[in-house]
């Protein structure tokens, strides 16, 4: 089996006094979508905070392509091909549609053209000129995505990319991430929704007071369901 695109072990990190993650270890291949579950407060947002080096303080490893990040400033983490979508999508405000889009630099070759980024979202090409705010929390997230998708990243971290969307955009955020995989993305995806992740993802790690606490291949969340429903307490 290749190495993993993503390995993370040992990993701690915390915000000030405040230790969030304990020991969090996991691993993404090329071409998977994987999920991170977990109640609110497990640690999920915060795993891919420090991959991106935007915790205060971490420790562990942190492999990306074979190569440690753990030591590296944020903005270089970046430039290796890592994009992450926050939950609360950084759009701005001062900024139309159009310059919201172009505003991330091209990290590397492969990155989506403007058209190819219209064809999956079509609404954006309508609302170009739209202050970034003027838009709807789905179009919003659609130009959150669309604009990473542009930088050429390889690894794709989306944070709870559906919470808050009416269903039919969450089923458009859907067929997204499966053309995305198609295209030979690698997506680290956080989701409070286990519905939702499971008609996209190939695997889940569960996480709960800041730990990994179990594994389940998509094709076995069905025998695991009871455990599942423990876990998140839906």
């Amino acid at each position: 089996m290749a190495e993993p695109m993503l390995s993370v072990k040992g990993l701690n990190a915390w915000y000030g006094e405040s230790h969030i993650l304990h020991g969090v270890d996991f691993d993404v291949r090329q071409g998977e979508v994987v999920t991170l579950l977990g109640r609110n407060g497990a640690g999920k947002t915060t795993t891919m905070k420090s991959i991106m080096g935007l915790v205060g303080r971490r420790s562990g490893s942190i492999l990306f392509e074979a190569g440690e990040t753990i030591g590296l400033p944020a903005y270089k983490i970046a430039r290796l091909g890592i994009a992450f979508c926050p939950e609360e999508r950084g759009i701005f405000a001062s900024l139309d549609v159009a310059e919201n889009l172009m505003l991330p630099p091209a990290i590397g070759e492969g990155g989506m053209t403007v058209e190819t980024i219209f064809e999956l979202f079509p609404n954006l090409r309508e609302r170009l000129s739209s202050q970034g705010t003027k838009l709807s929390g789905g179009e919003q997230q659609m130009l959150a995505i669309g604009r990473i998708l542009r930088t050429g990243a390889r690894l794709l971290l989306l944070d709870e990319p559906t919470e808050g969307l009416a269903p039919v955009i969450v089923q458009q955020i859907g067929h997204t991430i499966h053309r995305l995989k198609k295209e030979g993305f690698t997506i680290l995806l956080v989701e409070q929704n286990f519905r939702f992740a499971a008609t996209v993802a190939d695997r889940h790690y569960v996480m709960e007071h800041g730990r990994i606490v179990d594994e389940i291949a998509n094709d076995a969340l069905a025998a695991n369901m009871e455990k599942l429903h423990e876990y998140l307490g839906v």
